[in-house]
């Protein structure tokens, strides 16, 4: 692959170059895990600020989206949502774009990242961005990759509230409850990661291009601006499913419980009296009657057995059980 090359085990560079474009080439520089060895190279061959050249390197994730354009290049900084164990975390992406440049830096925790750069560099042809050598147009295709990622993942959530719901009316409500509590923590932590992404979108649809039309720019952005706010619709739809299915899912367990209560305040009101009845025949009084008797203890016992008897009638007849 001549269009491609490994500068080190970190530093990949792919060079998107139609020979019938002439506004020349462009390069992706696609950067993982930086250090302060991918910041030297980056310094040395490009004049991008040191304040933003540190915060790829930084160790801690950004904890905001950033867009800051330059007179030289445009910087950025954007969260996606990836999935690890079941559990939903952010990865981030910096980004420099330039002309006949874009330099992309994470920490590889973003497969649809990883994915679309290796598609790339065995095709190099099949970008958008060969036909004009655009790197707006390249960061376009990048994104558009990572919020498609996005709505996998909702499909993702949207199977297991299928199966959370399944649950929950099969009779298995306390397994469905640590179900529920983790897709209500990925919703939330999806929603947090994704809030500010339309806000961002809609700036790119501002930016200028020696390569491509204003409108154009404008007309490619816009399809992610209303991918972004679908996703978003999604997302509200699927908290607001969960959040019914919590509460239905409570309104089960406490059925249930108060039924657990009912039998056993029941049974305590039926256990009461015959103890007393014990407690009086155990009584060592003279001429205690049936005591005394052949049969005392059989008639005694059948008394007994007749006052449950009774109060099971009663509290049928009151439609208490």
């Amino acid at each position: 692959m001549p269009n491609y090359q490994r500068i080190s085990e970190k530093i990949e560079i792919l060079k998107i170059d139609n020979p019938r474009n002439l506004g020349g080439g462009l390069h992706w520089v696609n950067i993982t895990n930086a250090g302060k060895a991918e910041i030297n190279y980056l310094r040395k061959n490009y004049s991008f600020d040191l304040m933003h050249l540190r915060s790829i390197a930084a160790s801690v994730l950004s904890q905001r989206p950033l867009i800051f354009k330059g007179p030289k290049y445009l910087f950025l900084i954007l969260h996606f949502p990836a999935l690890k164990d079941g559990r939903v975390f952010a990865g981030e992406v910096d980004f420099f774009i330039g002309h006949g440049f874009l330099v992309s830096a994470h920490n590889g925790n973003l497969p649809a990242m990883t994915r679309f750069f290796d598609l790339s560099k065995k095709d190099p042809n099949s970008l958008m961005s060969y036909s004009v050598g655009s790197s707006a147009l390249l960061l376009n295709e990048i994104l558009g990759r990572l919020i498609n990622e996005c709505y996998n993942l909702l499909d993702e959530n949207s199977i297991e509230i299928r199966h959370v719901e399944e649950e929950i009316f099969s009779g298995h409500q306390k397994r469905a409850v640590e179900k529920i509590l983790l897709l209500r923590r990925n919703i939330i932590n999806i929603r947090k990661i994704m809030q500010n992404h339309k806000n961002i979108l809609r700036e790119l649809s501002e930016m200028q291009s020696s390569l491509i039309d204003r409108i154009e720019m404008k007309k490619i952005y816009s399809k992610l601006v209303e991918d972004s706010k679908r996703l978003w619709e999604m997302l509200d739809n699927q908290k607001e499913m969960i959040e019914i299915m919590n509460d239905t899912n409570e309104s089960l367990l406490n059925d249930k419980m108060n039924m657990i209560m009912k039998t056993l305040t029941i049974f305590s009101v039926m256990v009461l009296p015959l103890t007393l009845i014990t407690g009086i025949f155990g009584m060592n009084a003279i001429n205690m009657p049936l005591v005394a008797r052949p049969h005392g203890f059989w008639l005694i016992l059948l008394i007994m057995t007749a006052g449950a008897l009774l109060m099971l009638l009663y509290f049928k007849r009151r439609r208490w059980i």
